[in-house]
């Protein structure tokens, strides 16, 4: 005969709760409500930059586009005349047009200058050389200094008719001329200012230089690389990220340029238009003109010539940019 077991399960008794359990569950929700609740104190601490995003960026950045769509001289309501100011920039304005040149001509021939001079002089001073750090900080100060009204106007002096540098032509019997005043002259003056600033993207081309690892360079000299080729064939392609984010700054910051435009030139922008910066015009037709929607469409127009710059480079960029992937 067979004998069937039968398995039985076993139920055990339901665990009951003691107090303390309780207690700590009831304090667990407790702590959940109050992070839930804490979200709050991170608005309060951000509130003095929402507030400044509001008030002194979006706010103005709207008010400024509606008044390019008015006649407002700040001392009279403002009056809506549509498109009128736009029709007149591009249609009826010269003097808009010698500011477009002039701007074109500075951004175009400074910003490669600038880098090149930056990467040269990143690539001589990133070397473990007895005061090194020295040579970095000279090399950094014209960038603090060159946005100064007071380098501008030395920047006058040294290539006005009896300045410093046509003394220097001098002694090679070459015999100068009043830079500034010259029509034909005068923007390379500022060109060169601008170059001069060279310290912002040589300290981040030094940077970006700091990251290239050696043991490539190791190789490339084994397999009998000279400089020229390691240059174009390893630190250029490494660099590309740094080169872009440099360019990207530079044009930008190339056609925001003001103060050497105004001082040297005396706030007149010439000699015939020729240091006619847009930023400077700008300025011009809004606090010496008192045309202020005119100047606002100004600003706006010089807004979308930045943000289509930026975005051809960053379209660009996926073909010359190379990065880690």
């Amino acid at each position: 005969m067979t004998t069937a077991k039968t398995d039985e399960v076993v139920k055990e008794p339901p665990i009951r709760a003691t107090p303390s359990d309780q207690r700590e569950r009831e304090r667990m929700r407790r702590r959940a409500a109050r992070r839930r609740g804490g979200g709050w104190w991170a608005f309060l601490f951000l509130a003095p930059w929402f507030v400044g995003l509001f008030g002194l960026t979006i706010y103005p950045m709207l008010d400024s586009l509606y008044l390019s769509f008015t006649d407002f001289d700040l001392l009279t309501p403002a009056q809506w005349v549509g498109t009128r100011n736009y029709e007149h920039m591009f249609t009826d304005d010269p003097v808009f047009w010698d500011s477009v040149h002039a701007t074109l001509l500075y951004v175009v021939v400074s910003v490669p200058l600038k880098l090149a001079l930056a990467l040269g002089v990143a690539m001589l001073l990133n070397r473990d050389l007895k005061g090194i750090g020295f040579y970095r900080a000279a090399f950094y100060l014209p960038s603090l200094l060159g946005g100064a009204v007071a380098i501008a106007i030395v920047w006058r002096q040294v290539f006005g008719g009896d300045g410093l540098f046509n003394d220097f032509l001098g002694w090679f019997g070459i015999k100068g001329q009043d830079w500034i005043s010259s029509p034909d002259t005068a923007v390379y003056t500022l060109i060169l200012l601008a170059v001069w600033q060279f310290g912002t993207p040589m300290v981040i081309f030094l940077a970006g230089l700091k990251q290239l690892p050696k043991d490539v360079y190791e190789a490339a000299a084994i397999d009998g690389a000279g400089p020229v080729t390691r240059f174009f064939k390893i630190t250029l392609p490494l660099l590309t990220p740094i080169v872009f984010f440099n360019v990207v700054l530079q044009i930008i910051d190339a056609f925001k340029t003001f103060t050497p435009a105004f001082v040297i030139s005396n706030g007149t922008g010439g000699p015939l238009n020729s240091t006619m910066l847009y930023s400077l015009y700008l300025y011009k037709k809004g606090f010496t003109d008192l045309q202020m929607g005119y100047a606002s469409a100004l600003a706006w127009v010089l807004f979308l010539v930045i943000a289509g710059f930026t975005a051809v480079n960053f379209v660009a960029s996926r073909y010359w940019v190379h990065y880690d992937d």
